[in-house]
């Protein structure tokens, strides 16, 4: 005999019954709320979270004095609860060396103020002028130029910003460079061999395109150290896993970077 299938019947609904709160529930969170609210209001600007110590870290250099004080001053009347960015941000505004500020709040009355600075990567050459810019072309009024590699400009910036593409370029290829082999570095231009850069008493690096800038950086750092290249007047750096040194010149000693700056 064939069986015949029982039909099944949807599962009756789930029903939450939701009670209205009484009146005299209402009334009390109502009262609550009218308690709460100021109270936290003034306990989030009372003395006992007052600001009393300002705590500044990441300055350096010619400003560092006045950006502490900056702070400092634009931090007075605040709590740690009620902390005013944008105030703080504004207070360094005028210090074109300042790139952004983190804070951290230390409960009960420590504000941490983290300032990141631009770095002063070249000195922007026009004429007898220069002027000493960060590595995304940022210009650093009343910043030193002295001692930087120089960057080749037909005029002075025009504003607070590089707009010639070739110094942004090159301001760019100083920013990639390790610290310490950028304070070795003459000047750079863009020239029949792309970015090049010019050591002090060292050879010329030739970087070619601007790309994979770190990693040719760090391919010239391994061949300047490498005693088989002493004497060369230009290391090839266009395909960094494949650095050539080349136009050696005899009778050059060892132990110290050689060449034409």
């Amino acid at each position: 005999m064939a069986r015949v299938a029982t039909p099944r019947l949807p599962a009756p609904a789930l029903r939450v019954s939701l009670r209205r709160p009484t009146r005299r529930t209402a009334t009390i969170a109502l009262v609550a709320l009218a308690v709460l609210v100021p109270t936290a209001f003034w306990f989030r600007d009372s003395p006992i979270v007052a600001v009393k110590h300002v705590e500044i870290t990441g300055v350096s250099g010619e400003d560092a004095t006045g950006i502490r004080a900056a702070i400092t001053d634009a931090a007075e009347g605040m709590s740690t609860l009620h902390v005013r960015g944008d105030r703080l941000r504004a207070a360094v505004s005028d210090f074109p060396v300042v790139e952004g500020i983190d804070v951290q709040r230390k409960f009960p009355s420590t504000l941490r103020v983290t300032v990141h600075q631009y770095v002063a990567v070249g000195a922007l050459a026009f004429g007898s002028g220069r002027a000493a810019v960060a590595a995304d072309g940022t210009v650093l009024e009343d910043t030193s130029a002295v001692g930087l590699p120089l960057i080749p400009a037909s005029a002075p910036p025009a504003g607070a910003h590089l707009a010639e593409r070739t110094p942004l370029r090159l301001a760019a290829l100083l920013g990639a460079a390790p610290t310490a082999l950028r304070r070795h570095v003459a000047r750079v231009e863009l020239g029949p061999h792309g970015l090049t850069a010019y050591l002090v008493n060292g050879p010329r690096l030739y970087f070619g395109p601007a790309t994979r800038l770190e990693a040719k950086w760090l391919a010239a750092a391994e061949v300047l150290a490498d005693n088989d290249s002493q004497g060369a007047s230009y290391i090839e750096l266009r395909i960094p896993e494949y650095p050539a040194a080349g136009g050696f010149r005899p009778g050059n000693g060892q132990g110290e970077l050689q060449g034409s700056a």
